[in-house]
């Protein structure tokens, strides 16, 4: 499963461990995320997430 890094702060979502802050298990694919996702640490949404290649 592929890591998303949010754009604006750096923070990366890894699905291996999920999120817990916002209630999301491991094992979630980032693209499983629910539209309304933001990232944890600055509130970003989910579209200003990228791919880690």
């Amino acid at each position: 499963m592929d890591k998303y890094e949010c754009t604006v702060c750096g923070w990366i979502y890894d699905p291996e461990d999920g999120d817990p802050d916002n209630d999301i298990d491991p094992g979630v694919p980032f693209e499983d995320l629910p539209d309304d996702y933001v990232c944890p640490v600055c509130g970003a949404s989910k579209d200003q997430f990228e791919k880690v290649e």
